[in-house]
C-alpha cells in the first residue's frame, strides 16, 4: 500500500510539471494566436544598417506606440519641402516572423522642424496603399531608431529606398462601389485577415503542446505500469511459495 501512495505522488508531481510546461507554451504563443505580428525588422537602405525585435522585447511595444495606429492620417503625399533631406527607414512587421503584416516607411526630416513623417501600409502584401501622418513624439522616435543602430551615415553603396507610391484605386483587394448619392465611386480597402496572413500554421499550432504532453505522459506512465506488473507477478509468486506444499510418497 505505501508503494501505491508513493507512485501516486510521483505521478501527480509529473502531471503538474507537464501542465506548467504546457501553460508556458500556450502563454508564449498568445501573440501569434491573436493573429498579430510577432517580430519587426528595421532597416536603413542608405546606411545599410538593420535591426530586429521580437514581441517580447520592451522596445517592440515602444516602437509600435511611437509609430502610431494604422489607417489614420491622409492619403495625399506631404509637400516635397517637408520631406527635403529626409532619409528613409523601413519598418516591416512580420506575422510568425515570415509573413509581412504591416509596413511603416519613416522619414526623419533633417530640417529645423525635426519632424518625422510616417507612411503606414496595413494591407501588405495585398497592396501598398497607406496613410501619411506626422509622429506625435518625433524626438523619442529618433532616439529609439538611433538606439536600434539604423541612423548611421549614408554609404556610397547604399540606396535611398523605395518611396511610397500614390494611392491605387484598382487592384485585387479594392473594389469600386457606386455612390448612389453623389454618382461617384468610393474605394473600399479590405482589412487584413488573420487566417490569410498566418496560414495553415496559425490554425494548428495548438495541437503541438497537446501532442507533446500526451507523448510525455505515455513515456512517464510506461515504467510505472511495468513496475506494477512486475510487483504483481512477484506477489503472486511469493504467495505460491509460502502456501502449503504437498509431498508425494511411494506407497
Amino acid at each position: 500500500m505505501p508503494g501505491w501512495r508513493y507512485r501516486a505522488r510521483e505521478l501527480a508531481g509529473l502531471v503538474g510539471a507537464l501542465a506548467a510546461t504546457l501553460a508556458l507554451m500556450v502563454w508564449g504563443a498568445s501573440s501569434a494566436s491573436a493573429g498579430g505580428p510577432t517580430s519587426v525588422l528595421v532597416t536603413s537602405p542608405a546606411s545599410g544598417e538593420a535591426s530586429a525585435l521580437s514581441y517580447s522585447d520592451k522596445a517592440y511595444d515602444e516602437l509600435q506606440q511611437l509609430l502610431g495606429p494604422e489607417n489614420t492620417g491622409a492619403r495625399e503625399e506631404p509637400p516635397k519641402s517637408d520631406l527635403a533631406g529626409a532619409r528613409q527607414i523601413n519598418v516591416t512587421w512580420l506575422a510568425h516572423d515570415i509573413s509581412p503584416w504591416r509596413m511603416d516607411r519613416v522619414f526623419p526630416v533633417e530640417a529645423k522642424s525635426q519632424a518625422v513623417w510616417i507612411h503606414t501600409a496595413a494591407d501588405v502584401p495585398e497592396n501598398a496603399n497607406g496613410y501619411w501622418h506626422r509622429a506625435d513624439h518625433p524626438a523619442q522616435l529618433r532616439a529609439l531608431l538611433k538606439k536600434l543602430g539604423v541612423m548611421g551615415r549614408a554609404r556610397g553603396e547604399g540606396y535611398t529606398g523605395i518611396f511610397p507610391g500614390p494611392w491605387q484605386t484598382e487592384g485585387p483587394d479594392t473594389a469600386a462601389v457606386p455612390d448612389t448619392d453623389a454618382g461617384t465611386a468610393t474605394v473600399t480597402v479590405g482589412a487584413p485577415k488573420a487566417d490569410d496572413d498566418t496560414g495553415w500554421w496559425a490554425n494548428r499550432w495548438w495541437a503541438l503542446p497537446g501532442a507533446a504532453t500526451g507523448a510525455a505522459l505515455a513515456l512517464a506512465l510506461r515504467p510505472v505500469a511495468s513496475r506494477e506488473r512486475r510487483d504483481r507477478w512477484r506477489r503472486g509468486r511469493r504467495g505460491r511459495e509460502l502456501g502449503p506444499r504437498q509431498e508425494l510418497r511411494d506407497v
